[in-house]
């Protein structure tokens, strides 16, 4: 749990990496997407990160929202990192594997994964259908073979969403990288080159088109400044209810993406 530094001195202190990044939900001006709590226990304001991710903020009952905003705003890097790795770690724990089936649903698709005795080489046999035997390396070579299919599958499926959104709504960047990440779902570069986190397409496809909105937007305004976020509003009117979505984004990435 980490208190506010003002009343307590141990508070981790951290630099801010280049580019402009949009991490498990974004720093706008519609307020925190996190529940705050008052307590009359409390005495200084304090961030709690649970097992399964989730966020909450407790603050003394007479603590202003100002003060409280600004204590978010200070802490939200620690709080979006530690809520990541909690909500990755609790969905590895929670969900078997093999899969019977992978759904990505930013791209409306489900995948059946197929069990066969042939080699462990895994393949597409048909649209929407894995196969893979069990081989001599078993689950423990499954997995690193499915990372590699999501990320091309990915690359291409994203590659061509943002391709489309920049072309819809007049934007243009040079080059799209894809990552995975346990607590950022995108960046932009000073010279354009957009990040995506691999996660995404884990997502409804509202969510992945906010994201991308967001990103591009970022090749105007490197910043979070009001004009930024009325260019992404123009783009996308529901932009706040697919950002606080993203909170609870990693519930969707099954444990075997990050084993």
């Amino acid at each position: 749990m980490l208190p506010d530094r003002r009343y307590h001195s141990r508070v981790m202190t951290y630099s801010m990496p280049p580019g402009t990044q949009l991490s498990l939900f974004s720093p706008g001006s519609a307020g925190s997407p996190w529940p705050v709590r008052r307590s009359a226990r409390a005495r200084r304001l304090s961030a709690r990160v649970f097992v399964d991710g989730r966020v909450e903020i407790v603050a003394p009952v007479r603590a202003t929202a100002g003060r409280i905003q600004e204590f978010i705003d200070r802490h939200r890097q620690w709080i979006e990192k530690r809520s990541g790795e909690a909500g990755a770690a609790a969905a590895s724990i929670e969900q078997p594997f093999p899969p019977a089936a992978i759904d990505l649903a930013a791209f409306g698709e489900r995948w059946q994964l197929r069990s066969t005795e042939g080699p462990s080489r895994l393949r597409v046999v048909a649209p929407g259908v894995l196969e893979a035997g069990a081989g001599p390396t078993g689950r423990a070579g499954l997995q690193p073979q499915l990372l590699a299919w999501l990320v091309g599958h990915a690359r291409q499926r994203l590659g061509e969403a943002l391709r489309e959104a920049a072309q819809q709504h007049g934007f243009s960047f040079s080059r799209l990288e894809l990552r995975r990440q346990r607590t950022r779902w995108g960046s932009c570069s000073a010279r354009g080159t957009i990040s995506l986190n691999v996660c995404i397409a884990f997502q409804r496809p509202e969510v992945m088109q906010y994201l991308l909105v967001h990103e591009l937007a970022h090749t105007r305004h490197m910043n979070h400044s009001p004009a930024f976020w009325a260019c992404v509003a123009s783009c996308c009117p529901d932009w706040q209810s697919c950002d606080r979505e993203l909170l609870q984004g990693w519930r969707h990435v099954p444990g075997w993406v990050f084993r």
